[in-house]
């Protein structure tokens, strides 16, 4: 009879033991999937915020503003009137 207790407290040992450590491992497993998640949800408004930003210079890209700004920063090129001076000391 002792020896049927003690193989049955071992039995629930075992099996409490195998249920916390499970446990643990799933617990984990939970915290790994909620960070990926907040980091995709990060990446997703991110990725919203510049579509944004496309979606405005689209808009933009035919205005004369547009236009004479990139012009101006791309291609060097200035109004015929208008003085351009140059910091030669760098």
């Amino acid at each position: 009879m002792k020896i049927n207790k003690l193989i049955k407290k071992f039995f629930l040992v075992i099996v409490i033991l195998y249920v916390s450590i499970t446990f643990i491992n799933q617990q984990k497993s939970i915290n790994a999937y909620n960070n990926q998640q907040a980091n995709l949800k990060d990446k997703i408004k991110e990725q919203e915020e510049y579509n944004q930003t496309l979606l405005a210079t689209k808009e933009n890209i035919s205005s004369p503003e547009y236009i004479e700004e990139l012009a101006r920063e791309k291609l060097d090129m200035y109004l015929p009137n208008e003085k351009v001076y140059i910091d030669i000391g760098k």
